[in-house]
């Protein structure tokens, strides 16, 4: 864990699935960074949004 990290939950869509995952990063630009290179780039990411 970094300085600043935040959590993170993403809502992402692989293979016709709903998934809820949770990340740990600075932003959510690099939460989505982050589920990309785990994911791959086909991975369609619905929402992003800092878990309180």
């Amino acid at each position: 864990m970094r300085c600043n990290s935040k959590c993170f939950l993403v809502e992402m869509e692989q293979n016709g699935e709903r998934q809820t995952k949770t990340v740990t990063a600075r932003s959510s630009i690099e939460a989505r960074k982050t589920i990309r290179g785990q994911y791959g780039a086909a991975t369609v990411i619905q929402s992003v949004v800092e878990k309180r």
